[in-house]
């Protein structure tokens, strides 16, 4: 039976992969960073904008709708039978 324990990895082998994986993580990273904010923020906030003015001029006719209303004389009222 031998006493030395048995032989580590080799030099720059496990511990350079895992540096690796994380440089190349980080390079996806920067890459999903700028793509973001070079194409996905720039077309929610379009098309957010786009939203807001439909709801706007959505709120505006239903106001006027409101207005037409209330400036309307009541019905008469219905006698019974009618």
């Amino acid at each position: 039976m031998s006493t030395n324990p048995p032989p580590g990895p080799p030099a720059g082998g496990v511990g350079r992969r895992i540096e690796e994986a994380f440089e190349l993580i980080e390079m996806e990273l920067r890459h999903v960073i700028g793509y973001v904010n070079d194409a996905v923020i720039p077309q929610v906030r379009r098309e957010s904008i786009s939203a807001m003015r439909t709801v706007s001029d959505r709120l505006r006719e239903l106001a006027d709708r409101l207005d037409q209303s209330a400036n309307r004389p009541p019905d008469p009222p219905k006698g019974p039978g009618v």
